[in-house]
């Protein structure tokens, strides 16, 4: 349980510096085109870049928060050892989801940009690196939903 308080802290931190990072990279971008009359080139590809680490980073965290977004018509009907079963169906899809999809389809996306070494036009960081979330992302929603039905099974005893 400590773990994964911990782990629930690093990636409200790793949100929360993704979002300040956000405001003033669009902030500067603003004021570099509008005032000063020339917009700064790097700012549309970091921005670009960072949407998708706040996005899949905050995705893993309400993974992790048990909050995703859901239609809850069936469980609210159920009760006891059916709830129980839907709850795990549940659970276990979105572990295949994220496994298969992103730890399994992500890390071999890094794996391709790295051995091509592709690099982002303006920055010029090695895409792996951008890409790189895709596969961790998957393996925090994959440890939070074992978690949730660890949990599930210590609640029925």
């Amino acid at each position: 349980m400590k773990f994964k308080e911990t782990l629930d802290k690093s990636i409200s931190l790793l949100i929360a510096v993704l979002m300040g990072m956000m405001v003033l990279n669009v902030t500067w971008q603003v004021f570099s085109r509008y005032v000063m009359g020339d917009p700064s080139s790097f700012t549309d590809e970091l921005s670009r870049y960072s949407m998708i680490w706040l996005g899949l980073a905050g995705a893993a965290y309400v993974s992790g928060k048990n909050g995703h977004l859901a239609i809850d018509i069936l469980p609210e009907k159920l009760k006891g050892k059916k709830l129980l079963l839907l709850q795990l169906f549940i659970h276990s899809m979105v572990i295949f989801f994220g496994g298969v999809i992103m730890v399994w389809g992500g890390g071999n996306l890094v794996y391709i940009t790295q051995i091509l070494q592709q690099k982002s036009a303006t920055l010029q960081i090695p895409l792996s690196w951008i890409y790189g979330i895709v596969p961790i992302s998957g393996i925090l929603v994959v440890y939070y939903h074992v978690f949730h039905i660890v949990q599930l099974f210590k609640n029925q005893e």
